[in-house]
């Protein structure tokens, strides 16, 4: 019976009953910057965060925030901000994208390919491309290697 009941439920029902032990409470605060307001986001990064957050957050439904629903809906605060104000935007969702979690917490070094010119965020100290370019760069210089190797072999 219970099993019965339970597989009856609509997802978003589901999705109320987990969201009632309020997993938001359990996620660190918001860093702030040293005097005390929030970090500001571009409108570019704004742009990019949103489409973001209509792909990735499960928190967002039809430009609604599911974690504010109290019956009555309510617009995403985050679409509508050029701020970071909300923490599942940011522990969550936001980390998906590490350049652009860099590029507004600044919290990590960006590098910038040298094949393609785009930034990064490295993964080491070393790292001179980005992931894209990087399996092309090394893939053509094991060829060029081998190339070598196998030219100075007497055969």
């Amino acid at each position: 019976m219970g099993q019965e009941a339970f597989s009856e439920r609509t997802a978003k029902e589901k999705w109320r009953e987990h969201m009632r032990k309020n997993p938001y409470k359990q996620l660190p605060p918001i860093e702030r910057k040293p005097d005390g307001s929030l970090n500001r986001i571009t409108p570019a990064q704004r742009k990019q965060a949103n489409a973001l957050i209509r792909r990735e957050c499960c928190c967002y439904e039809d430009g609604n925030c599911m974690l504010l629903d109290d019956g009555d809906t309510h617009t995403c605060p985050q679409t509508i901000s050029f701020s970071v104000c909300c923490k599942w935007f940011r522990w969550s969702v936001l980390p998906q994208i590490g350049t652009l979690e860099a590029e507004i917490f600044r919290d990590k070094e960006l590098k910038r390919c040298v094949v393609c010119g785009r930034v990064f965020v490295p993964k080491s100290n070393w790292a001179k491309y980005c992931p894209d370019c990087a399996a092309r760069v090394h893939r053509r210089q094991k060829t060029e290697s081998e190339r070598k190797r196998r030219s100075c072999v007497d055969s």
